[in-house]
């Protein structure tokens, strides 16, 4: 698929004794935001170095790295190019919903070919990105799985005809 997982995801939500933000998300202290830089430059650089970059030891950087995985803070992935590991087809989806948008996002979400999923303010309520094998595996999440969901109005394709950038090095704050 288009990123395959090469350290584990939690599923978890985030233990309750982590210290949160105002808006219910755990906080994240500058040492660890040094760290989520280093790892988003190269995510297998090796926690020693880590470590010396931001002024760890490798243990440390190590429970840190874990406390970070285990909270959904990061993932630490291989992304490919969708087109050199067979999937011909990439798409954004704009779908407009009658009633509560939760359950459709959660449908979308369990879906193997969606990527991506927001819930959104604008033309559409849910845009979802989807990664298929060629355009009939398109059609096929589309007109038979997408727009049988209980509540989707409407969806709009937007079919990619060349990816020119993907990228996840925004760093932090």
């Amino acid at each position: 698929m288009h990123s395959e997982a090469v350290a584990s995801r939690s599923a978890d939500s985030p233990r309750s004794d982590t210290p949160r933000t105002g808006n219910g998300s755990p906080s994240v202290d500058a040492v660890s935001l040094a760290i989520i830089e280093q790892l988003q430059e190269d995510g297998r650089r090796p926690y020693a170095a880590i470590g010396k970059a931001v002024g760890l030891s490798e243990a440390a950087v190590r429970q840190r790295v874990q406390k970070l995985l285990d909270q959904g803070v990061m993932q630490i992935v291989a992304v490919t190019d969708p087109l050199t590991v067979g999937y011909r087809r990439q798409a954004m989806l704009g779908i407009n919903v009658e009633g509560d948008l939760d359950p459709i996002a959660d449908a979308l979400s369990a879906m193997q070919e969606v990527e991506y999923v927001v819930l959104t303010a604008g033309s559409y309520d849910i845009l979802a990105e989807v990664v298929c094998e060629d355009d009939d595996h398109l059609l096929e999440v589309i007109n038979k799985r997408v727009r049988n969901l209980p509540g989707v109005r409407s969806t709009e394709s937007f079919v990619y005809l060349k990816l020119k950038k993907q990228t996840y090095m925004w760093g932090t704050r």
